[in-house]
Order: structure tokens, then sequence, then C-alpha cells
């Protein structure tokens, strides 16, 4: 007569059971891996958080298409046994077994999670190819590629509630002790090809250590000292010990760490036959490496490039405050479109010349002396010295609206007002740097100088607005000053003498030839190295297609050592 044993293991903090069986009286590893149940299953902070980031993220909304149609499509219901087929068939090294846990993991992603499902399978066009070089280089079974679709949701900014951080979340002397590069400028945690590497050496040293692949990667989520209690705890031979021999022993997250591995594998496999849909990038992503020795800020590379800053932070997200922090010992990766790559190389100095003094770090500082010092403002009837640079304005900045002109784009408008194009961008809500005839764009941060000089020029299609300084009051005040000047000194003029009339002219004129030349004087720059057309003009209280005119310049090109004309304001 057979005996029917009751096995039931008592947790503190857990519900874990072992359904009844009709084996030996202790039962083996295959009973608890297809028979164990949890009716306190936790799922990961980053199922919900991390994957609803990525929904609205910068690249879901900007180079991606979605075939909603999983929407419409329910989850088709899948038995027990057709689920269980499935994972038996997939080539895998890693053992897949099912049971409830498993299940309720399954569903979690096919019924609720269809729309992070969607997301996570776009972005593992770019990221997995990344994953399985790194575990091939190791030598480890391929469908660890799927660890950090479980860890982070597939995003490399992923921070969790203990510090854990990037695509592989691994923790900070984890990521040092890997060799990762960690400081306040680079996290190499986060950076998809760096992390993978060390995850990868990090999973093989765990195998190395347990010689189970499902103890090894739950160690990989609670550390080694919790395995090593679980396996104390269980007793028994512990090289026979395995993650479900041990599971009622491990902290609570974890025991759903190793079923939810599994059912990530199977859905990133099986997703068509559960009507789900991947996203889809609307445009390739194809990317490329240069080494960077200089300390660049990806300011610097959008404003000349034009590549949009977030693009950039998606593709180097190790550089947490937009630089690069590169010197002649230490060359630092930065990746970007394939298509822009030459355009880099072409254009390495004019990136590193934009805004130079703005980005450029110190070295020596005396102390007590102000690095540069700062000139008073000069007169109207001062001479400036060649190439002196005359101090901006102590006003707040002011707003103003600017009409977009025939030739015009974001950069040369950016420039021409001493702002940053990405800046332009933002205020504007525009998601690319393409601006079209006739538009209407509100510009911060404007020098007032610059923006009485822009209002000036008021019939080129640049409309003066939202002055936080009041300075159109004032400078409509001085105009009709002006005007009345103007049309008194005309009735004087009309009744005096013609010999009144030829002495007056000839004043005029030796006025105007004196102011003439007083004002050659006041108007030959020097350009000095990293300077641009649109700092030149903010200098002056010029705008730079009146520098443009004045020169006979066709582009915004200059050079260091040229000489500029500054025209009258």
């Amino acid at each position: 007569m057979k005996k029917t044993i009751f096995l039931t293991i008592a947790l503190l903090a857990g519900h874990a059971t072992l359904t009844p069986t009709t084996k030996a009286a202790n039962p083996n590893v295959m009973n608890l891996k297809t028979s164990i149940t949890d009716d306190a299953v936790v799922f990961p902070e980053t199922f919900e958080q991390d994957t609803q980031k990525l929904l609205e993220g910068w690249f879901m909304r900007n180079y991606t298409a979605t075939d909603d149609s999983y929407t419409a499509k329910k989850d088709v219901e899948t038995s027990d046994e057709a689920i269980k087929t499935r994972l038996a068939s997939m080539p895998t090294v890693i053992e897949m077994p099912f049971n409830s846990i498993v299940r309720q993991y399954i569903d979690r992603y096919t019924k609720n999670g269809r729309p992070q499902v969607a997301a996570i399978l776009g972005l593992g066009l770019y990221y997995m190819p990344i994953f399985e070089q790194a575990l091939e280089e190791r030598g480890l079974p391929q469908e660890l590629k799927y660890l950090p679709v479980i860890e982070s949701a597939l995003d490399p900014n992923a921070v969790s509630k203990h510090g854990a951080t990037g695509l592989w979340q691994l923790m900070l002397a984890t990521g040092k002790g890997l060799g990762l590069e960690c400081n306040s400028l680079v996290d190499e945690r986060r950076d998809p090809y760096a992390s993978s590497r060390a995850a990868a050496e990090l999973l093989k040293q765990l195998y190395d250590t347990y010689g189970d692949w499902s103890l090894a990667i739950a160690a990989y989520n609670s550390g080694p000292s919790a395995v090593n209690k679980a396996i104390r705890r269980a007793g028994g031979d512990p090289s026979k010990a395995d993650f479900w021999s041990v599971y009622p022993y491990l902290p609570e997250e974890t025991r759903g760490y190793v079923p939810m591995f599994i059912a990530a594998n199977y859905v990133m496999t099986y997703y068509p036959q559960h009507n789900i849909s991947p996203v889809l990038p609307t445009k390739p992503i194809v990317t490329d490496t240069v080494g960077v020795t200089e300390r660049i800020h990806f300011d610097q590379i959008e404003a000349v490039l034009a590549i949009p800053k977030d693009e950039l932070r998606i593709l180097n997200p190790q550089y947490r405050e937009d630089i690069i922090p590169g010197n002649p010992e230490h060359a630092y990766m930065l990746v970007l479109p394939s298509k822009q790559i030459h355009a880099y190389l072409m254009s390495h100095d004019q990136i590193l010349s934009y805004q130079a003094d703005k980005y450029r770090r110190r070295t020596t500082v005396e102390p007590g002396k102000a690095t540069e010092p700062v000139p008073e403002l000069a007169d109207a009837d001062t001479q400036i010295p060649d190439g002196q640079q005359i101090p901006a304005s102590s006003a707040s900045p002011t707003t103003i609206s600017h009409k977009v002109a025939a030739g015009e784009t974001l950069t040369s408008i950016a420039s021409r007002y001493g702002v940053q194009a990405s800046d332009i961008r933002s205020a504007n809500n525009l998601r690319r740097n393409a601006v079209r005839v006739g538009q209407v764009l509100t510009i911060n941060g404007v020098d007032p100088e610059v923006a009485a000089a822009a209002r000036k020029d008021a019939d080129t299609g640049m409309l003066a607005a939202n002055s936080k300084q009041n300075v159109d009051t004032s400078a409509t005040q001085t105009q009709a000053q002006t005007r009345q000047n103007t049309q008194q000194t005309k009735k004087e003029t009309a009744s005096s003498g013609s010999a009144k009339k030829k002495e007056t002219a000839q004043n005029t004129k030796k006025k105007g030839s004196s102011a003439g030349k007083k004002q050659q004087k006041q108007t030959v720059h020097t350009i000095k190295s990293g300077e641009n057309l649109g700092r030149i003009a903010k200098k002056y209280g010029v705008t730079v297609d009146a520098i443009k005119k004045a020169n006979g310049m066709k582009s915004d090109a200059i050079r260091a050592g040229a000489t500029l004309k500054i025209p009258a304001k």
C-alpha cells in the first residue's frame, strides 16, 4: 500500500507550501520544481515603475512606432500544459521548469504588462546584441540576456531603492570591484557595453561557486550570503541543492527572481502566441564609437552637429552630468549615430571652440585675484582698444519673440541672440532643429542690449516682447523724444536762410567725418580663439546679420586672428 505524504514547510515571512506527492518520503528536486506553490508572490518594483517610465521616455516618443493591435486582441487563453511544452522546447542550457509560481509571472507579462512587453521587445533590438556579445565572450548561456528585462526593464538609468544602478542593477561596491568607473561624472554601471561585460564576469564567478545556474541567478539578485544561509537552513547535501530546494528559506523578493527570469524567457520567445506586437524603430538604430581625449559637453556637440541632447543621453547614459571628461591619458568612448561619426571628426575643432570659455575648466586660480578683470563700461565717446571685450550688461536677461526669416536655421538664430539651440527648442516645444519661414519663436535669456538692437531691426522680422526689465518702455520713450527733437530741428532749419543751411551742412559734414574716424577705432575687433559671431555681436550690442553685412560675409564661419568691422549700434 502506497503512503501519501503531505509536506508543509512553515516560514516566518512566507506562505510557500509543497503540494502532496506520492513519491518517497523525501521529495526529489524535480517534485519541488513542478509542484511548489506560493500565495505571496512579490513582483519587483522595476516591473511597474521602470517600464512605465520607459513608455514615456524620449526614445519611445521620437524613434518608435507601435503596432497597437495588442490592445484590440487580448491575451490568448493558454493551458498549463501548452506553456509547459513550450518551455521544454526552448533551446536553453538553464532549466526552465513550469509551476504555479512561474505561471503567475507569465500571466503578469501577457495580461497586465502588454504595453511594457511591447516596449521592451522594441528596445531589445538595440540592447540584446550588446548583451549577447558580452555573454559570448565569457562562454555563458545566451538566455541570461533576459536578466536585464527583470532587473531594469532595459532602462540604463534605473536605480533601485537600495542603490543598484543600470541595466544590470549593479551595486556601487560590486561595480567598482568589477573594474567599473563610478564617480561624479562617469558611472559605467549605466554604460550598456561596460556593465554587460562586468555582469557577465560576475555571473561566471557565481556559477563557478555554486555549480548550478538557478542558485547563481538567485545569488546575483540577493548576494551569495543570503543564498548560503538558505542552503544551510534547508539542510541536506549542499552539493545537491538548487533554487527550488532552498526556495522557502530565501528572502521574499529573491523567491520570485528565478520564476520571473523563466517567465521573461518565455514571453520574449512566445509573445506572438499571446497577440503582443513589439514596438518597432522608425529610424535605424545603427551606432559607432569615437574616442574623446578632451573635456567636451553635450551642449557643444548638440550645437555643432544638431544631434538632440536627449539622443546623446540615450546612447551615452554613463555621463551623469552631460560632460565627457576626456584627457590625453584616457580616451572616453562616445557613441553616436553611425552617420554622424564622420561629421564629428570633421567638426572636432569647431565643437571644442564652441562657447569654449563657458565650458573650460580652470586649472590654476590665484587666491584673492579675479581670473579675468572686468573693464568698466565705456562711454559713447570713449575709444575701445582693438579686440578688447565689452562686459555683458548686468541687467536681467530678456525674453523676446523672433519671426523666422528665409535662410535662417535654429543654430543661426541661437547664435544671433547668444543663446543655445536646445533652450529655444525647449521653450517652443520643438522636437527637432527644423524651423519654417514665418514661424514665431519665443527666445529666453537674451541680453537686454542684444534685445534692444533686435528691436531696431524689427523690419527684418524680429519682434521684441515680454522684457523683464521694461526695456520696451524706456526704448519707446527715448524714440518719442528723438522724434520730437527732430521735428523741432526741421522747423528751425526751415526758418533760417540759405547761408545758415550751408554752414549747418558744413558743420554736420565735419562732425560726421570726425565721428566716423572715432567709430572706426571703436569697431575693429580681432577674433580670439573660441569666439563666434553670436558672442561678438553680444559684446558690442549689435546683431550677427549686421556684422556679416559690414564684412561681406556669407556664412557664420570665422577664424582666430582675423579682424571684423563692427557696425554702429
